[in-house]
Parts: structure tokens; C-alpha cells; sequence
């Protein structure tokens, strides 16, 4: 029986005959000449028209998206047209080059550079060579790279996948995805847990595999088997039962003993919100604020901003709606906004640090947020991401009341805010941890790498300390006061089941997460008691690895496997 191990990033236990992506485009004749009859000129601008027509493909593709899917392509979209990127083509046409060549040279240049920068940069690198094909594909009057067409379900199989592939993918048509490369938080893994789509990454050696196999995949180990067994049907077979009763949350986030812990959404604009409360979603935990500023050139107005937050609060009246401003910079730039020659933006001018450099755009936004606010019933809090200090945290306070919203909060996204949570906490009325990035910045692991993968997991006891600790600051601020301040967690972490168990026992008093995991969490943890959850935060806290504090719960909750999660 031939079995490959790789990073299960969304459950599901899948059985399906494989396709393979499509090769890419054959790389253009090193040294290939332009016609002599093309001028410097002419070939530049066949360049600017391709990427243009790219452009245009990927934003219609974008306006027919929702949510992260939709932000993925708008910002490939812009790069497709980016200035650093034409001018190093056009650098390489003046060699005499075709304008083929002079795009793949230019892309080739370009990603290195990305990779070299690292951090969120490096990701990029990927998005770059993907522009760069459907470039060369448009100057040659071919169609693109894609998503193979099937005339029955398949589980989709590549190196990696494109945002622009991830993004537009159809469910009714891929079972589950399968990577040899990537990442736990690439573009593959977050819009397979948004599509609920069983999903493993980092697996060396499956895109060798012939299409038309037909393999097991378990999104949950990270598990693929060929030449299948009883054991594996089985599994699948269970796992179609039991995805069915997961289809429904009834909106009552407990557990066994009758501890309410509000389950929430997060969300990326008034489609992922209707989604979200047609889910059963008791709030939003995380709307991401991004959705109105990518894909453009320039700040959308006041009025703009103001029309797409009510799309969001109309959806979940007389419910929390937490709103975080902007968080532009490292794997989100925006060109009024971002400095691009930054040597690394993920410790850069991101987040909140842009009210620093790019004056009146976070005020406007308060404004916009507290004008949708004052027209809706939703219960509206606000929060900054990136702080890393309390004077941060107060500034942000401040600047929250100004514009007459009454809840302000922060991420504790870097380990700092973390440490020093009790006297951020003096400042604000909440804190919501970001565990993707908090994960990053606390094992100096880009998120986005396969080979990191074992180090960029929350189950680290090192993050899982940050949570206790930014737990106990509020808890140390809240002491001698009738109400705490809440501390509640918005990344990825809180879609995971059985870390979800142990977020609640170390004292997390809300969970956000994508709407398509409110009904697995609900269910696990309505399993256990609360002294149960605290009992299993603590036997985690004590493991020595991540790999050992992941398997120590998850053999104290037999429903997982119950119900292949």
C-alpha cells in the first residue's frame, strides 16, 4: 500500500480518483529576439495590453467571489499590472528580447526578489509566476493555466495551487485538494477551510501521481492512501454520515455543563455575512475591513466605506459585529498606503502602524464605521490590529471615542501584547487573538512556508502559553470589577475542534472562525464539560511539542474520530 504524509489543513475523509493541474506554459527560448520589424515600443505595448487583459479576467473573476477569495484575486489582479514588474520587462525588451521572454525574465527577477525579502513577501513570489504565465498565455492567444475540466468530482492535485485557481474553485466539482508544496496558511488551506473543502499540503512526491488514481485523503492527519483498503472505505463512508449532522449549528454555542461560548464569524463582506448568519453564526468576531480598500488605487470615500459595513451589520441585528480596521501592509499592500520597498514588511508598516504614516486614513475609517454603526442595531466594537504596546492601545481608545464608538479593542497578534495584556487591557474594553499571526511572530516561522509547517502550528505550547498569559492579564485588570474584559480568539485556531476545546479551558470567552466550521466546534464542544476543557488546556500546556499536545487532547475527545475531524 503506497501512503504519503502531508499537513491536513481541512477535515474531511475523502475517497476520489485524482487530477492533476495542468503543467505550466512552456518557458519561452532563452535569448528569444523580437521580430525585427517590432519596435521597442510596439513590444511594450503588447506587454501593458496583455497585462491589462489579465487584469480585467482576474477582477471579473473577483466581483464573482465573496469573502477572502474575493480579496485573493483583487490583489493578484493588481499585480498583474505592477509598475515593478512592467519595468523590468521593459528593461528586458531594450536587450532585444521577445516580449515573451521579457515577461518571464522580468516575473523570473521579481519573484527571487520576494523570496529573498522573506516573510509575507516570499508568498507572494507564487502570485508573481502565476501572473507571469497568464501573460505569456495572452501574448501567445492561449488559454490560460487552470483548474482541469472533469465531467465527475475529482480530488485536485498540484505543486501548489494559484490564488486565482483556489479562489474560483467549484465545489460541486473538487472533492478535496491535494499539494505537494505550501503551507497550513496558504492560499490553498485558507480558502479550503472557507469552501469546506478536505484539504492536505506539504505532501513531497503526490504530484507525481498518475491522474486517474484513486486515493484516500484525510484532511484532518494529513493522511493519503493508493491501492485503498476496507479500513479507508470505511472511514469515508463514516465521514459522509457524519458531515450530514454537522450541516446545521443551532446558534447556542455551550458546553456540556452549560458554559455559552458565543460562536462567531469571520467575515469579508455582506455576502460572507448573510452566509454567516444563514449558519447559525451568533455574531461577527472578525469583519475584515480590507474587502473595501484592495484592488484599488485610491482610499474608497467615507460614504463608500460607510454603504459596505452596513451590508455587514444589517445581517446580524441586535448581535456583536467586531470590525477591524485596516490591515494594510506585508501580505495586503496597497499603493496609497504601503511603502513596496519596505526589506520586511511583515515587521514593518502594517496595521495600526499606519497612522503614523498614512495620516487621516484610519480616521476616516472610524468615522465610516461609527456612521454604519449609528444606523444599524447591530452591536458594534471596533478593534486595531497590529498593537504591540499599551500606549498603542490607548491611542487607538482614543481615537475610537473621538469618532463616538463606544467598544474599542485590539489584536494581541505579537507576542508583546501578549505579555503586557493586563495593561493593554487598562486602555481598551476587549482584546481578540490573531493566532495565525501570533504563531508567526512567536516561532520567527513564516506562515506560508510547507518546510515550517512543524513550527507554524497554534498547538505550540509556546503560543498556547501567550494565550494563558494574555488570559490571565485580563483576568489580573479585570480583578475587584463586577465584569471582565473579554478575551476572545479570531484566527484560524478557533476552527479547529479539539483546539477549540482547549482555547475555552485556558479561559478564551468567544471563538470566530469561518462560518463553515460553527457546527463541528458547536458539536465537539457541547461533548465536555468546562472542568473537562480547562483539564485538557492543562494537559497541553504541559506537552513537550505541539505534536504531543495535539495528540494528548485529541485521544481525551473520541468524538473527533467519530466524526473524522
Amino acid at each position: 500500500m503506497q501512503n504519503f504524509s502531508g499537513v491536513g489543513v481541512s477535515p474531511g475523509r475523502i475517497i476520489g480518483q485524482i487530477r492533476q493541474m495542468p503543467k505550466p506554459l512552456i518557458e519561452p527560448a532563452d535569448g528569444e529576439l523580437r521580430a525585427d520589424s517590432t519596435t521597442l515600443d510596439q513590444a511594450a505595448s503588447a506587454l501593458r495590453l496583455a497585462a491589462a487583459a489579465v487584469e480585467a479576467d482576474l477582477t471579473t473573476r473577483a466581483l464573482a467571489a465573496h469573502g477572502e477569495a474575493r480579496e485573493v484575486l483583487e490583489a493578484t489582479a493588481q499585480m498583474a499590472v505592477d509598475p515593478m514588474l512592467h519595468d523590468a520587462a521593459v528593461d528586458v525588451l531594450s536587450q532585444g528580447r521577445s516580449a515573451e521572454r521579457a515577461i518571464w525574465e522580468a516575473g523570473a527577477s521579481v519573484a527571487q526578489m520576494l523570496v529573498n525579502l522573506g516573510g509575507y513577501l516570499a508568498e507572494r513570489a507564487t502570485d508573481v509566476l502565476d501572473v507571469r504565465a497568464r501573460i505569456v498565455a495572452e501574448l501567445r492567444g492561449v488559454a490560460a493555466p487552470g483548474v482541469p475540466e472533469s465531467a465527475t468530482p475529482f480530488i485536485l492535485v498540484a505543486d501548489d495551487l494559484a490564488p486565482a485557481d483556489t479562489a474560483t474553485l467549484d465545489p460541486a466539482k473538487v472533492l478535496a485538494l491535494l499539494t505537494a508544496g505550501g503551507g497550513p496558511q496558504s492560499h490553498t488551506a485558507i480558502i479550503a477551510r472557507a469552501l469546506g473543502l478536505p484539504a492536505v499540503v506539504a505532501a513531497a512526491g503526490v504530484d507525481e501521481l498518475p491522474g486517474g488514481t484513486l486515493i484516500y485523503l484525510d484532511g484532518a492527519s494529513g493522511a493519503i492512501t493508493v491501492d485503498l483498503g476496507p479500513d479507508e472505505i470505511a472511514a469515508a463512508d463514516a465521514w459522509a454520515r457524519a458531515n450530514a449532522t454537522l450541516a446545521v449549528f443551532d446558534g447556542d454555542g455551550r458546553t456540556a455543563d452549560g458554559h455559552r461560548i458565543p460562536l462567531l464569524a469571520n467575515v469579508g463582506g455582506s455576502a460572507d455575512a448573510l452566509a454567516a448568519a444563514g449558519a447559525g453564526a451568533q455574531g461577527v468576531g472578525l469583519l475584515r475591513t480590507e474587502f473595501c480598500f484592495l484592488g484599488r488605487d485610491t482610499e474608497p470615500t467615507v460614504a463608500e466605506q460607510i454603504a459596505a459595513y452596513r451590508g455587514v451589520l444589517d445581517a446580524f441585528p441586535g448581535k456583536k459585529v467586531v470590525v477591524r480596521t485596516l490591515d494594510a501592509g506585508a501580505d495586503k499592500p496597497l499603493p496609497f498606503v504601503t511603502d513596496a520597498t519596505e526589506p520586511n514588511p511583515a515587521l514593518g508598516v502594517r496595521g495600526y502602524r499606519i497612522v503614523g504614516t498614512s495620516r487621516g486614513v484610519l480616521e476616516r475609517q472610524l468615522s465610516a464605521i461609527a456612521a454604519a454603526a449609528a444606523d444599524s442595531t447591530a452591536d458594534v466594537w471596533v478593534m486595531a490590529p497590529m498593537i504591540s504596546t499599551a500606549e498603542e492601545a490607548g491611542q487607538f481608545a482614543a481615537l475610537a471615542a473621538a469618532a463616538g464608538l463606544k467598544t474599542p479593542g485590539v489584536m494581541v497578534e505579537v507576542p508583546s501584547a501578549a505579555l503586557t495584556a493586563e495593561a493593554i487591557l487598562s486602555h481598551v474594553e476587549f482584546v481578540s487573538l490573531g493566532t495565525n499571526d501570533l504563531t508567526q511572530y512567536a516561532m520567527a516561522a513564516d506562515r506560508q512556508l510547507g518546510p515550517l509547517s512543524g513550527l507554524n502550528t497554534p498547538w505550540q505550547p509556546a503560543v498556547l502559553q501567550l494565550v494563558r498569559l494574555t488570559v490571565a492579564g485580563a483576568q489580573a485588570e479585570g480583578r475587584g470589577k463586577s465584569v471582565g474584559k473579554p478575551v476572545g480568539v479570531c484566527g484560524e485556531a478557533a476552527a479547529d475542534p479539539a483546539l477549540a476545546v482547549v482555547l475555552v479551558g485556558l479561559g478564551v470567552a468567544s471563538l470566530s472562525m469561518t462560518a463553515r466550521a460553527l457546527a463541528a466546534v458547536a458539536a465537539v464542544l457541547s461533548s465536555v464539560t468546562l472542568a473537562e476543557a480547562r483539564a485538557l488546556a492543562q494537559l497541553a500546556l504541559a506537552a513537550p511539542s505541539a505534536d504531543d499536545a495535539r495528540a494528548a487532547v485529541r485521544a481525551r475527545l473520541p468524538l473527533l474520530d467519530e466524526l473524522g475531524l
